[in-house]
């Protein structure tokens, strides 16, 4: 496979070729860079970077998910990425809450409650394989609003 930037972007810089659960791999290393970055780039750049980063996400995702003939390959974590990254701008920084929030948001990801499955189903392409995740990490949010009340 021809190494392509939308490829990089898709797989989250290489994150989501391990071979075994990629999508978590992918979140770790939305975690990871997070943490890296976050005293540098503040809660305003962080907004932009996931706005930016979805939109990036929707081309990058529907031509590697053309590339593979797949419709949302598991090694296609951008999505897990840009999306925690938007649950950790709402959670706070300390490693309990965040931790709390990986776990959360892995749940929502993978088990899909409605109506996640539904617009996983509905939406092709890079929109697709984006919204999905988007709506877990809504569903992350909302939950560590209920709990924080």
């Amino acid at each position: 496979m021809r190494v392509r930037l939308s490829r990089w972007i898709a797989m989250g810089f290489g994150s989501g070729l391990s071979p075994v659960a990629p999508g978590t791999v992918g979140t770790l290393w939305a975690w990871l860079s997070f943490a890296v970055l976050e005293s540098w780039i503040p809660p305003p750049g962080w907004a932009f970077l996931v706005v930016g980063g979805f939109a990036l996400g929707v081309w990058a995702c529907t031509r590697t998910a053309r590339d593979l003939g797949v419709p949302d390959h598991g090694a296609i974590v951008w999505d897990e990425i840009v999306a925690f990254w938007l649950v950790l701008l709402f959670v706070p920084s300390g490693f309990g809450d965040r931790f709390g929030a990986f776990l959360a948001f892995r749940f929502f990801d993978i088990l899909k409650p409605p109506p996640i499955r539904r617009f996983e189903r509905s939406l092709k392409g890079g929109l697709g394989i984006m919204f999905d995740d988007l709506l877990a990490a809504f569903y992350t949010l909302l939950l560590f609003a209920f709990w924080y009340r």
